[in-house]
């Protein structure tokens, strides 16, 4: 388990519902795919270490929770301008947070 946080602290997250429109692997990289992302506010890049798991044809139109407030960082040139949530298994596969409902893009996660 991590450190503990306050509520203040987990409250400045701004956690949402995106859906991912287009998805390409990173050339020279095994688990980086470049990741579009419909955030209901707009559109960006996401740099996700998910290529093991996932083909960029298997991602798109996904639903995803997705951490917008995430400062900016460049990963093999491409800048990634947030943090796509994912939840990992016993056996170490990467299964994406997503809703069960019908959610647009944008909806916060709260």
């Amino acid at each position: 388990m991590k450190d503990e946080i306050t509520f203040d602290e987990f409250s400045k997250m701004d956690l949402r519902v995106g859906t991912i429109t287009e998805a390409e692997k990173i050339e020279k990289a095994d688990k980086l795919l470049k990741l579009t992302v419909d955030t209901g506010i707009d559109v960006r890049t996401v740099v996700s270490g998910i290529a093991e798991h996932f083909k960029p044809e298997e991602v798109i139109g996904q639903k995803v929770s997705i951490l917008l407030n995430l400062a900016p960082r460049k990963i093999r040139g491409v800048e990634s301008q947030g943090m796509i949530l994912m939840a990992e298994t016993d056996q170490g596969e990467l299964a994406f947070v997503s809703p069960n409902k019908e959610i647009n893009a944008g909806n916060t996660i709260r």
